[in-house]
């Protein structure tokens, strides 16, 4: 049996007396008694089949009018113009008048309606029916532009002379990074294979190894709390280039980017993507990821803070913390003191903040605020000229440690934006941001932890504060882009040196015998004439994701995990039968420690 001769998006005025024969799902039915419309669509388009009693024998027009939405049928017959035409489709000039009906599979009643519905289709319903919501439109256009992403990735790539290299799933299990996924070994009890966060140690060794230019689409895994823009499993470009320094591989990484751009947007970006230091951005907009594409930048009040009556901003500012505020321009009448509330409650709940001071500024310059009575109009006068606040704006203030500062006001600073309508969603604007630091201190733990990983080279300015016990304020030879507010991929040159790889396991607070646990088999391949070497990763989904303007992650990832980590369609995770526990020498503890039934 031949299925089609044209698929449902391809048939023109030219086909016009054609037979023809067509196979797909029925998108909707029209019946008009003697005369049945069906759409009938694939992933091409639709095109439009007229049963007519007048051209098909009766049996064929009556199964017609019992078709039901999504039921997959064959039709032959004769291509002829369409005295209605639909311009708004390519094949809306023409339709096939059907002489034969074949239904290939009928389809049982839906848990959504597949055409005309719109994005306020229940989430988990939509998960849970995914290869129906794949039908839709626009799910089908997200991966067909994943497709084309990755094509114009792997040809980009080619033409620059880089190698595709896959690395392995299953490796060993390393500290300074997400939790990771433990696979069991059966054949060693007790021993653990962990699944890749990122292939970074293979893809140096690849260095190593002689291969200079190599790239990867590569499965990831990262067992970390899932958000809007983050998965359990996502899909990652990896790249590593040898004899390189920053420039050489941010040039070939930004040509990269653009080149996707313009094939998923058909927009381009021909411009020199800015860089900024992670200091500086921090500073200005308390994010090491800015959205660039509108104003509200933190300013610094601490100076200020330092000599002013009120306690609180003093004593932050004499102890080494930041007093600093965003403004809010416009949002005199819309902040309410409940709007103002919500804000304080936001930067408790989430940053830690011990509080939120505001001043509201009047159309007629008269300010409103709880802190106004603990300074002089002088102090008062010249917070609004540093926060750059008019009439009519409100400023909202933040006084504690840095992280907690830049934590809270750079995510009220988004808020605003989009509160606000700031944000201009048709732009897009690229940045780079470079020079991180090298260590960052986790205070739950008490130590240092690497900011991005161990392998990170320190800048050549910095690298003798370094070797002489300096921690904190360490720069790297490190760059992440930036789109919209979102990090799409970041990198860094690595260390080459095995003396400083060392000296960097130590600072972080891992011994010699723990290095050499962990990091033996790595570290050993350096003795054997490492390349200066630097590369960087991709987050394809999250990228796809803001290239087509998509709110969560999960509309670019064609079968993807709800925010509890579950996929609602296969129902994974689950628990297994208790033999294949027996065999991988594994029993299952409750968390009040009692043991689980087994299946």
């Amino acid at each position: 049996m031949i299925y089609r001769t044209h698929n449902l998006g391809e048939l023109r005025k030219e086909n016009i007396g054609q037979t023809v024969t067509l196979s797909g799902w029925v998108d909707t039915t029209r019946d008009l008694g003697g005369l049945t419309f069906v759409d009938l669509r694939d992933r091409e388009g639709k095109t439009q089949v007229v049963f007519d009693i007048e051209v098909a024998p009766k049996e064929i027009v009556e199964q017609a009018q019992k078709l039901r939405n999504e039921a997959v049928i064959r039709v032959v017959g004769t291509v002829k113009e369409r005295q209605s035409k639909n311009m708004n489709i390519p094949t809306g000039e023409i339709e096939v008048f059907a002489t034969e009906l074949t239904i290939l599979n009928n389809c049982d009643v839906l848990p959504f309606q597949i055409t005309g519905t719109e994005d306020n289709l229940n989430e988990n319903i939509r998960l849970k029916y995914r290869y129906l919501d794949i039908r839709r439109p626009k799910m089908l256009n997200n991966l067909r532009m994943r497709h084309k992403m990755i094509m114009a990735i792997r040809n980009y790539m080619d033409q620059e002379g880089f190698i595709d290299v896959d690395t392995p799933l299953l490796n060993k299990s390393t500290p300074e990074g997400a939790r990771d996924f433990l696979v069991p070994c059966r054949i060693n009890p007790g021993t653990f294979y962990a699944l890749p966060q990122s292939p970074q140690l293979f893809k140096q060794l690849l260095m190593i190894g002689g291969v200079e230019r190599y790239f990867q689409i590569a499965k990831c895994f990262r067992d970390e709390d899932l958000r809007a823009d983050r998965q359990f499993e996502f899909t990652q470009l990896d790249v590593e280039m040898s004899f390189v320094e920053m420039d050489d591989v941010m040039n070939t990484i930004e040509g990269l980017a653009k080149n996707v751009f313009t094939a998923i947007t058909g927009e381009s970006a021909d411009y020199k993507f800015p860089r900024m230091p992670y200091a500086e951005a921090m500073s200005r907009f308390g994010s090491d990821k800015p959205d660039v594409r509108f104003g509200v930048e933190l300013k610094d009040l601490t100076d200020i803070a330092k000599t002013c009556g009120f306690k609180a901003f003093k004593d932050v500012a004499e102890n080494g913390g930041l007093v600093k505020c965003i403004t809010a321009p416009k949002a005199f009448e819309k902040f309410s003191r409940k709007v103002l509330g919500e804000y304080e409650e936001y930067a408790k709940r989430y940053f830690g903040a011990k509080g939120m001071a505001y001043v509201k500024i009047a159309e007629d310059g008269s300010i409103t605020s709880p802190i106004a009575k603990f300074f002089s109009e002088e102090e008062m006068a010249n917070i609004v000229k540093v926060a750059e606040a008019n009439p009519g704006d409100v400023i909202l203030i933040i006084a504690d440690k840095a992280k907690v500062v830049y934590g809270a006001l750079g995510a009220m600073r988004l808020r605003i934006g989009k509160e606000l309508d700031l944000i201009n969603n048709d732009e897009f604007k690229f940045l780079w941001v470079v020079d991180f630091p090298m260590f960052t201190y986790d205070e739950e733990e008490g130590r240092y932890k690497a900011e991005h990983h161990p392998f990170t080279s320190i800048k050549a300015d910095d690298m003798e504060a370094f070797l002489g016990g300096q921690t904190e304020n360490i720069r790297t030879n490190t760059y992440d882009m930036v789109l919209n507010g979102f990090e799409i991929g970041g990198g860094s040159i690595r260390i080459f040196n095995p003396e400083i790889q060392n000296k960097v396991f130590e600072r972080l607070g891992l011994s010699y015998e723990e290095a050499r646990e962990k990091f033996g088999f790595f570290v050993d391949a350096f003795k054997y004439g490492a390349p200066p070497h630097g590369g960087l990763a991709f987050g394809i989904d999250r990228w796809l994701m803001v290239m087509l303007k998509e709110a969560s992650i999960r509309e670019v990832i064609p079968f993807p995990k709800t925010n509890k980590g579950q996929c609602l369609m296969s129902e994974a995770p689950n628990f297994v039968d208790k033999s294949q526990l027996n065999e991988l020498n594994i029993s299952v503890i409750a968390k009040n420690d009692e043991k689980i039934e087994e299946k």
